[in-house]
């Protein structure tokens, strides 16, 4: 039975530098009935992205800034339980944007997407079988381009997209090295098969990183930004490529960090830096998602996520992401997968 309100979380005030919970209001709805061609959709699980950071900023970007009084934007798994629209019918397990919210409406259920239960647990769609996970293999086999033999080095390693990336990139017959916070995290990143992984609080970050990676580097996958970009940048071989993902580290900057400090490098080693948004390959998503699926459910391709419960608890569990406090693809339980 649908229940008659639900609870979402819009943006309050927007943030200056680190967010606060505070930025953020929990507030409660009637739930809305589904138009003509429409589709309400239970949602299950919410997907937190270092990308929504981004979206609290109101200034020009490739995609909209969320408005004070909205609901906060985000991926999400959730159940159809009431449908006006002939590809859908209750029961139905989708992935869309739907964002921080115990029940939406999808207007376009065309940007919904049927999820296979079977294949893999139905939160992966939020992250190795969705977004982050497209977000590795494009941005590793299409921009970065590695060849076997290559030395891939990526940072926020046993985060959504790194834990990906070093898998890839052990499949085309790389050398993987992941840059992550801490032995936990570093042990992690070995046990999904990487060659190496440097824990960048440890405090000897430019000598670990030359001993992991003794023929310098060949790839770069930039999640991180600031310090352990610079570290990363004293090694990077001629002609290397750099695939830039994200600055995590950047995020909560209100001016940014000076710069470029070590982009002269990039002449004289011919480097190849090219920034990329994984909506540009949303029409390949379909055999990526094929490939990747039958890694995942093989046990080839693994995966960690970091499930908090309660959409209450999304804005503080958010702020930790931005800090490095997750430990894998960080979601939101926000209901039961059995409605």
């Amino acid at each position: 039975m649908t229940a008659k309100t639900y609870r979402r979380i819009v943006l309050a005030a927007r943030p200056v530098g680190e967010p606060k919970e505070s930025d953020f209001k929990v507030d409660t709805q009637p739930v809305p009935e589904p138009g003509p061609k429409e589709v309400l959709v239970r949602i299950i699980y919410l997907s937190l992205d270092p990308y929504m950071r981004g979206r609290l900023r109101d200034v020009a970007s490739y995609a909209p800034a969320v408005k004070i009084g909205e609901v906060m934007v985000g991926g999400t798994v959730g159940e159809v339980v009431k449908s006006n629209h002939p590809g859908f019918r209750p029961g139905d397990i989708v992935e869309g944007s739907l964002g921080w919210q115990e029940y939406a409406v999808a207007t376009d259920p065309a940007a919904l997407r049927k999820i296979d239960p079977s294949i893999a647990p139905i939160s992966t769609a939020n992250g190795i079988l969705g977004m982050p996970g497209m977000t590795a293999y494009f941005g590793l086999f299409d921009v970065a381009q590695p060849k076997p033999g290559d030395t891939v080095v990526v940072s926020a390693a046993s985060g959504a997209v790194g834990q990906v990336v070093g898998q890839l990139a052990k499949m085309m017959g790389c050398r993987a090295v992941g840059i992550a916070g801490g032995k936990a995290k570093c042990d992690f990143v070995k046990e999904l098969g990487f060659d190496a992984c440097v824990d960048y609080k440890a405090g000897n970050l430019d000598a670990d990183l030359k001993a992991a990676c003794p023929n310098g580097i060949d790839v770069y996958f930039e999640n991180v930004g600031g310090e352990v970009s610079d570290a990363v940048y004293k090694q990077l071989n001629f002609f290397a490529r750099i695939a830039a993902c994200g600055s995590i580290s950047q995020s909560n900057n209100e001016i940014p960090a000076m710069g470029p400090r070590l982009n002269g490098l990039f002449t004289g080693r011919r480097v190849r830096l090219q920034g990329f948004i994984v909506w540009d390959y949303r029409d390949r998503y379909a055999p990526a998602m094929q490939r990747m699926g039958a890694w995942v459910k093989s046990g080839k391709l693994k995966f960690r996520e970091d499930i908090v419960d309660g959409l209450e608890n999304a804005p503080k569990a958010f702020i930790g992401l931005l800090k490095g406090a997750n430990f894998g693809k960080l979601q939101v339980r926000v209901g039961p997968e059995k409605g």
